[in-house]
């Protein structure tokens, strides 16, 4: 845990993510990477430096057309001292059962966040805090490449003009595996993988890839973010 908070106050620090006074949503998808970015912003809130509150939000896809459990995921919150916000969504039933989708990841994503987006404001938070990781990060760099034909990648900083909130990505010099250590010591209450997708998009496969090409090419992964950086691409 402390590395990956250490990883994060670098992020934090560096792309100047957090004011006092900030009333931050965390999207909270039930994953390794979202409670552990929920656990680490809420420790992080004894020693940053910087006075700032959070809410868990939940976007509910209802797998099956069945709501989610999240009971246990509302009890961290409650022990967090952090509110949790469910809201019921018709995602699946709309996108896999009556559109059908062949691709559904990108549809997926994009309502999932416009919902994210619209209840983060409902609750009053000026910022949303996603759980990308630098795994995630890389992954997208490259999927823009091979399969978009441009060179581009989510921003560590961004801000919504239409929505006027800012998206913040604390984990972004984080490892995936440093976020699963975390994870496992401090035993959170992981939801199993429903969907459908979820081993078999381009995401998962985009991961294999660059895990082969570090066989070959040495650390790729970390070689990218510096490159990013040095490019200035999007706020990098």
């Amino acid at each position: 845990m402390q590395q990956l908070m250490s990883y994060m106050r670098s992020a934090m620090d560096k792309y100047n993510m957090i004011s006092d006074g900030d009333y931050i949503a965390v999207g909270v998808s039930g994953g390794k990477d979202s409670l552990a970015l929920l656990c680490a912003l809420s420790e992080m809130r004894r020693f940053y430096g910087k006075q700032y509150s959070l809410a868990a939000i939940t976007i509910d896809m209802q797998f099956g057309g069945v709501p989610g459990d999240f009971s246990e995921i509302s009890e961290l919150c409650r022990r967090l001292g952090v509110k949790h916000i469910i809201r019921p969504s018709n995602l699946y039933e709309l996108i896999f059962n009556q559109r059908k989708e062949k691709n559904p990841c990108s549809l997926c994503a994009k309502m999932r966040r416009g919902m994210l987006h619209d209840e983060a404001k409902k609750q009053g938070c000026e910022k949303i805090a996603l759980g990308h990781h630098l795994d995630d990060a890389v992954q997208t760099f490259y999927m823009n490449l091979f399969l978009g034909g441009r060179i581009d990648c989510f921003a560590p900083v961004s801000y919504l003009s239409r929505k006027d909130l800012y998206l913040i990505r604390p984990m972004v010099f984080a490892y995936e595996r440093d976020v699963s250590r975390a994870a496992r010591t401090l035993n959170l209450p992981i939801r199993p993988e429903l969907c459908p997708m979820g081993r078999t998009s381009q995401r998962a496969q985009m991961a294999k890839k660059i895990a082969e090409l570090e066989k070959e090419f040495g650390p790729l992964r970390q070689k990218t973010v510096n490159a990013l950086q040095k490019s200035g691409i999007r706020g990098w």
